[in-house]
This record gives structure tokens, C-alpha cells and sequence, in this order.
């Protein structure tokens, strides 16, 4: 992928972020942007989106944000200009709760074992 590809990448991700922030509010949940990811024409923009909350509730925001990608992208477009608009495209990513399942896993291992160091017979220090 090229640099320019990257840069518009984090430019929408970033902004997209401060609109959603803004601009919605989804009751019981917290959405953060992740990741997008264009096509390298820049017709289509994958956005990726991680939902913290109501499990029953994530199919419906993600429905939610897909049925009003054209006011999100005129909010988006007026920040960001580029020759060509991509289309967005919202999908959820469960990223961030298998992170925070991985961590209460971690968390809650035992402690390792101490293994005493005995020293070695007459070899020298280093």
C-alpha cells in the first residue's frame, strides 16, 4: 500500500472518530473507530468499528451508522477534502473485547513458580 493510500486512511479514521463523537450518541455503548481500510482506486472506505457494551446492540448500531453513511460522509467530506469521495462502508470488529478478555485471562493466572538459581561448582564469575 502506498504512503498517500496510509495517510488518507488515518486522516478519515481520525476525523471520523471526532464526528461520531460529536455528531451521535449511542445509549449503553461506547464505538470507537479502529481501522479503515480503502480500495486502492479510493472508491470504497472499510470502516472498522469496535463496540463496547450491550452485545444485543451491536448489530443495530453498526445498521444504524450503514443507513446514515451519507450524512456521516457529508460531515466527513466537509473536513476532509479529496478529488473523489469514497463511499463508507461501517463493520464491526470485536478486537477490543477479545483484548479485554486476553488481559482478565492474564490477570487472573497464578503466579509462576520460583525455581531456586544453585550455583554452579568452581566455574568463574563473568
Amino acid at each position: 500500500m502506498n504512503h498517500r493510500v496510509q495517510r488518507v486512511q488515518e486522516l478519515i479514521r481520525r476525523e471520523l472518530g471526532t464526528i461520531l463523537g460529536k455528531t451521535y450518541s449511542f445509549k449503553d455503548c461506547f464505538v470507537t473507530i479502529h481501522e479503515v481500510d480503502m480500495t486502492p482506486d479510493l472508491k470504497q472506505c472499510f470502516v472498522y468499528v469496535g463496540i463496547l457494551g450491550d452485545e444485543k446492540r451491536h448489530a443495530g448500531i453498526v445498521k444504524k451508522l450503514n443507513d446514515q453513511h451519507g450524512m456521516i460522509q457529508r460531515h466527513l467530506y466537509k473536513r476532509v477534502v479529496l478529488k473523489h469521495s469514497p463511499t463508507l462502508v461501517f463493520k464491526f470488529t470485536d478486537s477490543v473485547e477479545r483484548g479485554v478478555r486476553l488481559l482478565n485471562i492474564i490477570e487472573n493466572l497464578p503466579p509462576p513458580a520460583e525455581d531456586p538459581v544453585e550455583p554452579m561448582g568452581d566455574e568463574p564469575a563473568l
